[in-house]
């Protein structure tokens, strides 16, 4: 029974999300395109369960975008160096798309790592952005082929914790324990011996960083 409630949970925040996605990103002159205050519905809930997670919002999530809503938003907007509007307009949508996407990788890929190690795979993924040898956004680093073991088995589509949110926030905002690693394996379970050939940064947990 408690595995049927988390799964339609699972289904129904990646419908908020793809409403939430829809409403900012996929209307004519998008830039105007907020949800704010006096907003209601799934999409509102969306955004709240993601500053919860990540800290912002201390109360239950009820569906409605009203001063506590947007006094969290405006922090987050304030911690990640965009205008403190208080609303969710299109740079607010993509940061917060790239931290749930993030988020999922972390957990997938490093729940059982130390905080320290789950930081140092989100900010592998924000090195691959920096990187000239890799795509350019989050979105297409995290689903370049083959590029992360959770992808390709279905790990991605677990639920993260809060702790995975946690650490791709710290990631974003300059931790870096990787030490600008844009590789990370388990080497007892690494299975393509070209990964043995890149420099290791630094070891955490199970995983080698590298480079």
């Amino acid at each position: 029974m408690g595995v049927e409630i988390l799964k339609k949970y699972i289904k129904s925040l990646a419908a908020a999300f793809v409403i939430f996605a829809i409403l900012v990103f996929g209307q004519p002159g998008a830039q105007a395109a907020t949800i704010g205050m006096g907003s209601v519905g799934s999409d509102v809930t969306y955004v709240q369960s993601i500053l919860k997670k990540l800290g912002y919002f201390n109360t239950t999530t009820t569906g409605y975008y009203g001063p506590i809503t947007t006094e969290a938003v405006k922090q987050l907007q304030r911690d990640f160096g965009l205008e403190p509007i208080g609303g969710v307009g299109p740079k607010t949508s993509r940061l917060i798309q790239e931290i749930e996407t993030m988020a999922h990788v972390v957990y997938g890929e490093s729940r059982g790592e130390s905080y320290q190690g789950q930081v140092a795979v989100a900010a592998v993924i924000l090195n691959r952005v920096d990187s000239d040898d890799f795509p350019d956004t989050v979105h297409d680093v995290v689903f370049q082929r083959n590029a992360f073991t959770a992808v390709n088995d279905g790990q991605f589509n677990l639920l993260p914790n809060d702790t995975a949110y946690h650490a791709v926030k710290d990631a974003m905002l300059g931790w870096d324990p990787s030490y600008g690693s844009v590789y990370y394996y388990n080497p007892e379970l690494a299975t393509d011996h070209w990964i043995f050939t890149r420099t290791v940064t630094k070891q955490i947990g199970n995983h080698h960083f590298a480079y």
